[in-house]
């Protein structure tokens, strides 16, 4: 279940509760009473754990680090941008 970040309009406390995203969002304040709870805006965190969850995980043979076959690709003539009429190659 993702947590979600709450401020309140009435008395500025700001808290984190966890919840279903179908849940409904909380509306009263548990500091002051008052419901002037407001859902903020925040990038989600979340932690991949337990095995199959890294890039090596899923190689075989010959294959590169995904991030230099990317930068031998752009390499050359123009990249894989419309042959560097964008002016990045």
């Amino acid at each position: 279940m993702p947590f979600y970040e709450y401020r309140c309009d009435a008395c500025g406390h700001e808290f984190e509760a966890m919840q279903k995203m179908s849940d409904a969002p909380l509306q009263v304040c548990p500091e002051c009473g008052e419901p002037k709870l407001v859902k903020l805006i925040s990038a989600s965190g979340f932690r991949l754990k337990g095995s199959g969850w890294y890039e090596t995980d899923f190689k075989s043979g010959k294959k590169k680090n995904l991030a230099e076959s990317g930068k031998n690709s752009s390499s050359g003539s123009g990249g894989g941008c419309g042959g560097g009429k964008c002016g990045c190659g």
